[in-house]
């Protein structure tokens, strides 16, 4: 017996936006064999997972603190993915946003100016922007599949990283430690709750989903997306220019995962440090697909999976589990997520191999 797909003649709306909720069951179920097999009851488990850090204090501004950096990244991923522009490195775009900005919040470290965080915020989106551009132009010159150019540039840009909180720019007062100075009070983000982490980026972030939103529904520039991504033959018909828009793909994406980052060590961390990220820009491409690629959903999906790392850092303290607990429970659900997009599009078949090599001969 062979197992064949075959082409579904249309997609189901309801399992297009429904299958997000089912993929998230399938993950709940299989996360519970997998507690029960390290040994730990699987109710307990689960609700130190996913209940526990909703109820501690302060647990819901945590929550969007965890998930902000996601919700940037995400959106910009999920517009490019519309467009059929895979760009897998936005954790080096988040790296390179956040040494081009903090490294103007380290030259400028004595300054009071009001202006010096504002200019740090677009220098982080810039420095994203130009780590995106190079996969970009590699694309539009060469065909150079930007999935492999922009993934192999997240190592450049770590790798850069650790050569200058190890060298040139390490705190000359942290006892050798591998870590820039802490930022003056200019050049971090300001606090939106006091004695919580709660800072502006959290609320720009939100701005950000609000113009993604305008941009795909409401804009020439979103309807392009969607038909480039859809029907490619009916956009090139159209006179949608490819380059154009790959290069207005990864520059979106680009610049918001360089804005994240900046956030990210201009407010909870308040450093470089060789650990900036605990893979947020590999997490938001989880978070684009669960959230159907549309700026509401990726909202959604970013608390999901900040509730994740939440709740892995609960499991460790008090279940004694590894941190690989939540790239566990991230796989699964994206191995979910994928599997209900194929069922969604096609259709398994049963037959014999004789039957298949008969229906596959022209007529």
């Amino acid at each position: 017996m062979l197992i064949q797909l075959e082409p579904r003649g249309e997609r189901s709306t309801f399992w297009t936006y429904g299958s997000p909720l089912l993929a998230i069951a399938l993950t709940l179920a299989t996360s519970a064999v997998i507690f029960t097999l390290l040994g730990k009851s699987p109710a307990i488990a689960l609700y130190t997972f996913f209940i526990k850090p909703l109820t501690s204090p302060g647990s819901l501004p945590e929550l969007l603190v965890k998930a902000s950096p996601l919700v940037l990244i995400g959106t910009g991923l999920s517009l490019g993915f519309r467009a059929n522009v895979w760009n897998i490195g936005a954790e080096g775009q988040y790296t390179m946003g956040a040494l081009a900005g903090g490294g103007l919040g380290l030259w400028f470290y004595t300054s009071t100016s009001p202006f010096l965080l504002p200019a740090m915020i677009v220098a982080g989106v810039l420095g994203g922007m130009a780590w995106a551009a190079i996969p970009a132009w590699l694309r539009v010159r060469f065909n150079a599949s930007e999935i492999l150019t922009s993934l192999m540039l997240t190592y450049v840009a770590q790798l850069l990283l650790l050569y200058l909180v190890t060298g040139p720019w390490r705190d000359p007062e942290g006892y050798g430690f591998p870590q820039s100075r802490l930022f003056s009070d200019a050049a971090t983000m300001p606090i939106l709750l006091e004695g919580s982490r709660l800072h502006l980026g959290v609320a720009l972030a939100v701005v950000v989903v609000l113009l993604g939103w305008v941009l795909l529904g409401k804009s020439l520039i979103g309807f392009q997306l969607k038909v480039v991504g859809q029907a490619p033959r009916a956009a090139r018909y159209a006179g949608f220019s490819d380059k154009g828009l790959i290069w207005l793909s990864l520059m979106l994406g680009g610049g918001l995962a360089g804005a994240a980052g900046l956030f990210e060590v201009a407010g909870p961390i308040g450093q470089l440090t060789p650990q900036i990220s605990p893979g947020y820009g590999f997490t938001a491409i989880i978070v684009a697909f669960l959230g159907r690629l549309h700026p509401v959903g990726v909202l959604l999906g970013g608390l999901l999976l900040a509730l994740s790392y939440l709740g892995g850092e609960a499991a460790q303290i008090d279940l004694g589990l590894p941190n690989a607990v939540t790239g566990i429970f991230q796989g699964i659900l994206l191995f979910y997520l994928l599997g209900a997009d194929i069922l969604i599009n096609y259709r398994l078949r049963l037959g014999s191999r004789a039957a298949v090599a008969r229906d596959s001969r022209p007529a």
